[in-house]
């Protein structure tokens, strides 16, 4: 408070008879401050008088009841004390029940100390969205700091289920180069399944992880966020120090871009407890206290059982994944990482369990598929198709498996000729092709075009007319069968014309 401040309250008080209040907001001043000042001055304080509220007669009732009840609801007590008399609005006795409320007692907390290379506290930060196509996900980051070094890990994912649980956890150790003893965890699903007071059943996955990498899992009491602030702290900070206007263009780029905050700017961060050390500087002290890393890696992809339809494809994480067209209405397994996606038929060899490789995608509603399921599909197809027409042809035209073993012989299109003559059943008839087939045959002549001149002929001599593919007219006359004539019939039409003439002149 400056000394022109001080004089112009007093000023504005006892000359203009402003009240505390209005001097302290025309002044940017708390009124308890305004007081201060006026009360230093030993002057009196002139004060207006509080006018009268309709919750007054209430409040010793609020009190009282707010006293043996602390959580009860306002909408609650507003109800208790419209039926005593009150008439006020309920927005403003509200506020007026929260002022009254008992305040909980400030908690005092004990600085924790820890030992190098004895604990980790881990948690999951939620990011925000990303749209990724037509796909909107959900972006979490996977946060573990070292209790001791305050060195932190980082690694972003689009989901915040086990199997991105699992690999946050061999990353960091990686990353790392050791694993602490003890790690902390919230109480989240992926780290415990049930617990009854201190009685904790933790998930057998992450059970089965830290028996591989050598530390114990210790979850936190509820609703105490004190006992893992150091990762509580961290994940603010990535909040605002590394995540505010981030740009970048996928997960990947994401991560690597997380990673080099690490190294490079929160590594360098001095440690609370010691000013003079950084986090780099106090890791390189605590590695050594840390466990070493077993000499394989744990697995961590996804694994899911699935089943195929009556299309060969597997629906996983809302995408459709081709496989061979031969395992349809088969159960399955999906091993997803993040990046490739693999599907193994359980029922199969070791060494050919796996039936697809797959790129994954983290759109929506894609058909990731493979050529050569395809091509297989398309080609087993092709040839149900053609094995239907050679049953359908050799039934009615028994000469035409001669003609077909002939073509084969000389390297022909099989498909091509049993589709030629499946058109021409339909519109010649079993007889009459099967006569044109057994010429062709006899002449050596197996193709399709010896045929349609064969049946041209037959039809000739039979006195039909030449076939129509498509239909031009639907009127019956089109129907009607004309018998040709010789030509020397209308050479002798035209001898009777001329001797008719002759007759008409000599007449004359």
């Amino acid at each position: 408070m400056t000394a022109e401040e001080t004089a112009k309250i007093l000023t504005l008080h006892h000359a203009e008879r402003w009240p505390v209040g209005t001097i302290g907001a025309q002044l940017g001043r708390h009124h308890d401050t305004v007081e201060r000042v006026l009360a230093h001055s030993g002057l009196e304080v002139h004060k207006q008088a509080a006018r009268a509220r309709l919750v007054d007669p209430f409040v010793p009732f609020l009190k009282e009841t707010l006293t043996k009840y602390p959580r009860l609801r306002a909408s609650r007590l507003w109800s208790m004390t419209r039926a005593r008399g009150y008439t006020g609005s309920k927005s403003g006795f509200r506020a007026i029940v929260s002022r009254l409320r008992p305040r909980r007692a400030a908690e005092a907390y004990l600085r924790r100390s820890v030992l190098p290379g004895h604990e980790a506290q881990v948690d999951w930060g939620h990011f925000g969205k990303v749209t990724i196509g037509r796909a909107i996900r959900d972006l979490w980051a996977f946060v573990i700091v070292l209790s001791y070094s305050r060195v932190r890990f980082l690694r972003f994912s689009l989901r915040a289920a086990m199997p991105s649980f699992l690999a946050g956890h061999a990353h960091a150790f990686r990353f790392f180069r050791a694993t602490p003893r003890v790690i902390l965890y919230d109480n989240l699903k992926s780290a415990v399944i049930e617990r009854e007071g201190d009685a904790v059943r933790y998930h057998p996955t992450l059970l089965a992880l830290a028996g591989h990498y050598r530390f114990e899992p210790l979850a936190c009491a509820p609703y105490r966020p004190n006992e893992k602030g150091r990762v509580e702290r961290a994940i603010r900070d990535i909040r605002e120090n590394f995540f505010a206007a981030r740009e970048f263009r996928s997960i990947e780029e994401l991560n690597e871009q997380a990673r080099a905050w690490c190294l490079e700017i929160a590594s360098e961060r001095r440690v609370p407890d010691a000013r003079d050390t950084t986090c780099a500087e106090a890791l390189a002290e605590e590695v050594t206290k840390m466990v070493e890393l077993p000499g394989d890696e744990f697995p961590v992809e996804e694994r899911v059982e699935v089943r195929v339809g009556k299309t060969p494809y597997v629906r996983f994480d809302k995408n459709d994944y081709s496989v061979p067209h031969t395992l349809v209405r088969r159960q399955l397994t999906v091993v997803a990482s993040d990046d490739r996606v693999r599907i193994l038929d359980p029922e199969a060899p070791a060494t050919a369990a796996v039936v697809a490789d797959h790129p994954r995608s983290f759109d929506r509603d894609l058909r990731v598929e493979s050529k050569e399921h395809l091509q297989a599909l398309t080609e087993q197809k092709r040839r149900a198709h053609q094995s239907r027409g050679f049953d359908r042809i050799f039934g009615v035209v028994p000469s035409s498996r001669s003609m077909m073993e002939r073509i084969a012989e000389r390297g022909g299109n099989l498909g091509a000729t049993t589709s030629g003559l499946l058109q021409l059943l339909d519109r010649v008839g079993a007889g009459m092709l099967e006569r044109a087939v057994a010429e062709v045959v006899a002449h050596d002549q197996p193709n399709l075009r010896a045929v349609h001149h064969v049946l041209d002929r037959l039809r000739h001599e039979a006195g039909q007319p030449p076939p129509l593919s498509v239909a031009v007219t639907s009127d019956a006359r089109a129907s009607v069968q004309v018998r040709t004539h010789a030509l020397s019939t209308y050479d002798n039409l035209g001898r009777e014309d001329e001797t008719n003439g002759g007759d008409d002149v000599e007449a004359r």
